[in-house]
């Protein structure tokens, strides 16, 4: 009875509240294990991002951290878009996110190193701005950021004149030649006096002159084209001197080969030849076949200018032989034609039909249209010329016996020969087709 007694009191009258509440506990706990449901749901940014344009969410991100310049250049920026939106096939700058956010980026780390005067920040994060938009369409941003580089601190740094080497290159793609003259010479002032590198590790006043030799190569052409040499000269001597400067052999080979061209044209073969040698040597040692056989091509000129047909035959012979060697077929057709050309002016007609017909050929090989009706033309030509050829040797023979007589019987005969030819022997279709032929012959020839 003691023990059934005992058993009885050490049971509970009432059931355990503490219990209970453990596993209320634990029921209120059992959402909280799915974290996934609760990674699930967004800020107001994050669903803002959603719900406006890309446009209106990186404008209201720069107002809100602080950044209102930045955010009126940008709007500036995308109002002018729209005014060049008619030019351009690309989309319009509004809906391009990642260029849109690289600029908040760069222009907010702008604004906020130019409030603490640190003005070197400022112009490299516009400098990368710059060097950010390299496509075609997006060149007027590019200058734009580039300006604004060069505008915040106009006394110069390493990131202004990188700025300036680069505007320079990017208006001489444009045509605008003045523009690139101006900024390729600030440039070499401000790198000279800070010794400065650019983003790549090159000294920045050697690629302002390698961008300024192509600025003064450019403005040359206007005075060649109206025969302007002393103009084009003396602009050409500049860009050579800039070449040397730039201490790139390429260049100056290329500058020496332009002014020994000029020279040529201006009749002065003396300084050609000079110029000529020296890119020559120049090309050789570099390996350059191309250049090297250009060479040999324009020295040629020179020698048939001053009647040297000998030197002419070889120095084309050489270019044929440099072309053939280094696979440059191009080359090789163009140097047929050459020697096409010289055996005919020296009436050896077999040799000179030989090289025509193999240039012909290599264009055939490199279906190459233009180089292929060159070569077109120049076979028309020699076969009009062998067909005259033949007509002549007709007549001759024919009354070559009343030549070699100059009996009285046979002067008749000749002058009657003379005042009742046949119009059909040389007719004037023939002679306007051979004209014309001989017209495009020469002016191909030429150049």
């Amino acid at each position: 009875m003691n023990a059934a007694e005992s058993q009885r009191r050490s049971e509970p009258f009432l059931p355990e509240i503490n219990t209970n509440r453990r596993r209320c506990a634990q029921l209120r706990r059992k959402p909280e294990k799915t974290s996934d449901e609760s990674a699930e749901i967004l800020s107001k940014e994050e669903i803002a991002l959603f719900r406006h344009s890309v446009k209106q969410s990186v404008c209201v991100q720069m107002l809100q951290e602080g950044f209102h310049r930045s955010f009126s250049e940008v709007f500036l920026l995308l109002r002018a878009d729209d005014d060049l939106r008619d030019l351009r096939r690309q989309a319009p700058l509004e809906q391009q996110k990642d260029k849109l956010e690289t600029m908040r980026v760069h222009l907010s780390l702008a604004e906020q190193a130019e409030r603490t005067g640190s003005w070197s920040v400022v112009c490299e994060q516009r400098l990368s701005l710059g060097q950010y938009f390299s496509i075609p369409e997006d060149v007027w941003l590019s200058l734009h950021f580039y300006h604004s580089c060069v505008d915040r601190q106009p006394g110069g740094s390493r990131p202004v004149a990188e700025a300036r080497a680069c505007m320079a290159e990017l208006y001489l793609q444009r045509g605008e030649l003045q523009q690139a003259k101006q900024q390729a010479e600030l440039c070499i002032q401000q790198a000279e006096a800070g010794g400065w590198m650019d983003s790549a590790g090159r000294p920045l006043w050697l690629r302002a002159r390698q961008t300024l030799w192509r600025i003064y190569s450019r403005l040359a052409d206007g005075p060649l084209d109206a025969e302007d040499y002393d103009e084009a000269l003396t602009l050409l001597h500049k860009g050579y001197s800039m070449a040397i400067e730039s201490e790139d052999k390429q260049l100056e080979g290329e500058a020496s080969y332009r002014l020994g061209l000029t020279y040529h044209s201006a009749g002065d073969h003396d300084r050609a030849k000079q110029f000529i040698s020296t890119s020559m040597q120049i090309f050789g040692t570099l390996g350059n076949a191309d250049g090297l056989g250009r060479c040999y091509k324009a020295m040629a000129k020179c020698m048939e200018s001053e009647e040297n047909v000998d030197e002419t035959v070889d120095c084309l012979e050489k270019f044929a032989d440099i072309s053939r060697s280094n696979g440059l077929q191009h080359n090789l057709a163009d140097a047929y034609l050459c020697l096409g050309n010289i055996y005919y002016r020296r009436n050896q007609y077999q040799k000179s039909s030989e090289f025509f017909l193999q240039s012909y050929e290599v264009a055939c090989s490199l279906q190459d249209v233009d180089l292929l009706q060159r070569a077109q033309l120049f076979c028309l030509w020699l076969r009009q010329v062998w067909v005259a050829s033949a007509r002549a040797q007709t007549v001759i023979r024919k009354y070559s016996a009343d030549v070699v007589l100059a009996t009285e019987a046979a002067l008749r005969r000749l002058l009657a020969w003379k005042q009742t030819r046949p119009l059909q022997e040389a007719s004037r279709d023939d002679t306007d087709r051979t004209a014309a032929a001989a017209a495009a012959w020469y002016q191909l020839t030429d150049t």
